[in-house]
């Protein structure tokens, strides 16, 4: 996760209490941390909530990935969000969600993209990861935690 989630994005507690809201903050940070200009984020957050019209992207077990694509990036990113009361996602489980890790990535790298959401999916199996990242109270707190996560796929066996 650290080859593509933005430290300097990273929202330990998020304010919204909506799903477009979350988006919209969650965008916010990564434009704060210069991936998007003021002009681009409106067509952002269009395009993730876009792609929430065909179906939400709460995966369960708390955690959601909202994502599309963007042409003006020159990789992959992705933030994650905490919200600490809980935010309706439409999730498949019909819980609430408190994990949000929204990933925009550019239209020409499908395998990047694919490989992140994977990632992502992977390690929200661990009820261990998911504890403890919601026990995160700092951005330092969060990334820490993140670096020390193993990646999932280095089980694999090719």
């Amino acid at each position: 996760m650290k080859n593509f989630l933005i430290r300097e994005a990273l929202v330990p507690s998020l304010v919204a209490t909506t799903k477009e809201e979350a988006i919209r903050e969650l965008v916010a940070s990564l434009q704060s941390a210069g991936y998007f200009k003021p002009a681009e984020m409106p067509v952002v957050v269009g395009e993730i909530m876009r792609r929430e019209g065909l179906g939400s992207t709460g995966i369960g077990r708390t955690v959601a990935i909202p994502h599309s694509r963007f042409e003006g990036l020159p990789r992959l990113i992705g933030t994650l969000g905490l919200s600490r009361a809980g935010i309706p996602f439409q999730s498949i489980d019909g819980n609430d969600v408190h994990l949000i890790f929204l990933l925009v990535s550019r239209p020409d790298q499908p395998g990047p993209h694919l490989h992140a959401l994977e990632t992502i999916v992977r390690i929200s199996e661990s009820d261990e990861f998911l504890a403890a990242m919601r026990a995160c109270e700092t951005k330092e707190a969060m990334w820490n935690l993140i670096l020390e996560t193993p990646d999932p796929w280095s089980q694999d066996d090719g």
